[in-house]
């Protein structure tokens, strides 16, 4: 009979060592023991932009050490929140895991379940479809004076202005909601116009110099582009609010 595999040989079992490790720091660590989740937000965001920059430039050595770090917040994020009651929101780093698997499982019904899914698009729709179900049974959970569920429910408004333009863009466009493009202000070249009369598609790289070429028009008239951006998006978020509010009381 083969012998049973010894702990540490099973994929894993190294995070057991992280919370003995971070159990320890919080107590004999006098920097680690005043830290809160407010105070450890910026090292999160820091921490995931160094591993986004790694993975861009490809260099796994490093790419290996920085998602160790966003693993380091994750487990200080949970050591902190365990130290609250159950009825005050406290939870442990088994809880995090426990809800990350739980909702994996239920968002892959066609590994775990008996969907069939013939393509990634077809993955994609049914991811889509188990959310808005999600954010429903969340929002019947919740107070009765609480908003009406939005497609735009769980999008973070504190991530930069461009990603937060690009993912409420993205669920709006699910209900049908889009941005006009044609005529927008500031597009220099011609590219968008050839993709809009079949002649050549958007690249990459010329919409990379579009970009910049904005941000420059934005410097060379005193305005920030990001605060620009992000109080764009924000009127933008309003406005499919709006449209779905409207379109419920019809």
């Amino acid at each position: 009979m083969t012998d049973a595999p010894r702990l540490a040989d099973v994929p894993g079992a190294r995070l057991l060592d992280l919370v003995v490790i971070m159990d320890r720091l919080r107590v004999a660590c006098p920097w680690d023991r005043q830290q809160t989740h407010s105070s450890l937000l910026r090292y999160l965001l820091e921490e995931a932009y160094e591993a986004a920059e790694a993975i861009e430039a490809e260099d796994y050595a490093a790419m290996r050490e920085e998602l160790g770090d966003v693993l380091f917040q994750v487990f200080f994020h949970a050591r902190v929140a365990a130290e609250r009651p159950a009825a005050e929101g406290g939870f442990a780093i088994d809880d995090v895991a426990s809800t990350l698997a739980e909702k994996l499982i239920r968002r892959h019904p066609h590994v775990f379940g008996s969907v069939s899914v013939s393509s990634a698009d077809e993955v994609n729709a049914n991811w889509e479809e188990i959310k808005k179900a999600e954010r429903a049974a969340r929002a019947g959970a919740s107070d009765a004076t609480a908003s009406a569920p939005s497609v735009l429910d769980g999008v973070p408004f504190g991530q930069p202005a461009l990603s937060l333009a690009a993912q409420l863009q993205r669920r709006a466009a699910r209900e049908g909601i889009t941005i006009p493009r044609a005529g927008a202000a500031g597009t220099s070249g011609t590219s968008r116009d050839r993709a809009s009369e079949g002649e050549a598609k958007l690249t990459g790289e010329e919409l990379g110099a579009e970009l910049m070429a904005l941000v420059g028009r934005a410097q060379d008239a005193g305005l920030d582009p990001e605060f620009e951006l992000r109080a764009a998006a924000r009127r933008f978020a309003d406005s499919v609010r709006e449209r779905e509010r409207t379109e419920s009381r019809s």
